[in-house]
């Protein structure tokens, strides 16, 4: 018999319903061979094989129900990911704190043995990053990061401020699995394809060939770079598994923001404009505003000592998947 799964317990759940009938019949037969067998000895061998039978449904019938219902705890997680980090308000500051978050991040995939891969960055004027995309492999790192994407909002005050204020910058974190198979299918009639220059560092036929490669889906305008690649063919692979990761992220972002009005709490839809956590420097605390848990030393944790934060987050996730 499947473990861990009592029919009984998805009796309410519309979804396989249907089946529960079944189940509580095979049950009774069950029980009245059982009693057979105690009113008549004799019947002894005849009742044991169709006892074994009896068994054999009821275990057909618990995988066919986990199938349906799932196990949270037993799902299959992708170990390869793109995370991208995004400036967001504040000028220059957000700018700055969209590089430490990129590198915090880099520090807790180096701490699992992950490997990571630049596929493109783009840089302020004036310091910072406006914006990063790194392919992240290993084992479990979506499982791990999946709560991280959305709004991260730092406070405290930037080294150029003469006042002593405090300024209020934001960056955007999007962590997008890679499926081998996805739901999503690309019209090629719906993708423009640009070319150009990488112009940054890998030598001269990086520099001087036009190896990066632009994709843009016309029907939703999204658009991705890549130019970690020497050549155009690789980059266009590269770029067209991060479309497909972003397209993905965009349906399961809409389908978690239908489901949400349905549940009684949530660790958090997923979307990227959605605040989710505050680093407030002056007070030493980062705070997850979907759990309502905070951590102190933030100086540790900025340095990629972030497995208390994504353990907290986890676990509200499964308490939540397995109170549905």
């Amino acid at each position: 018999m499947a473990p861990n799964i009592n029919p009984d317990d998805f009796a309410s759940d519309h979804r396989v319903s249907f089946l529960i009938p079944e189940w509580k019949r095979l049950t009774q037969a069950e029980i009245d061979a059982q009693e057979l067998v105690e009113a008549d000895p004799a019947m002894k061998e005849l009742v044991e094989k169709e006892l074994q039978d009896i068994e054999a449904q009821k275990d057909a019938l618990i995988d066919q129900i986990q199938k349906i219902v799932g196990n949270p705890n037993e799902r299959e997680w992708p170990n390869e990911i793109v995370l991208e980090v995004r400036a967001g308000v504040g000028g220059e500051e957000a700018s700055l704190f969209a590089e430490e978050l990129a590198q915090m991040y880099l520090k807790y995939a180096e701490s699992r043995g992950w490997k990571r891969k630049n596929l493109d960055e783009s840089r302020a004027t004036l310091g910072g990053i406006k914006e990063v995309q790194i392919e992240v492999k290993g084992e479990n790192c979506y499982k791990e990061l999946q709560y991280e994407t959305g709004v991260h909002r730092v406070q405290r005050v930037p080294a150029t401020e003469k006042a002593d204020r405090i300024h209020t910058s934001t960056a955007s974190v999007a962590i997008m699995p890679i499926y081998t198979r996805t739901k999503v299918e690309i019209n090629p009639a719906d993708l423009e394809v640009e070319t150009s220059r990488s112009g940054g560092a890998g030598g001269q036929n990086v520099n001087k060939v036009e190896t990066a490669v632009r994709l843009i889906h016309k029907p939703t305008g999204i658009d991705v770079r890549c130019t970690s690649e020497r050549s155009q063919i690789a980059n266009r692979e590269r770029a067209m598994k991060l479309l497909l990761s972003k397209l993905q992220q965009k349906q399961d972002e809409e389908e978690a923001r239908s489901r949400a009005a349905d549940r009684k709490s949530q660790v958090g839809t997923g979307d990227r404009s959605e605040k989710i956590r505050t680093y407030n420097f002056p007070q030493d605390r980062v705070t997850d505003h979907r759990i309502k848990e905070s951590w102190s030393n933030l100086e540790s944790i900025m340095s990629g000592r972030i497995g208390p934060i994504l353990e907290a987050l986890e676990k509200a996730g499964t308490d939540l998947l397995v109170a549905e």
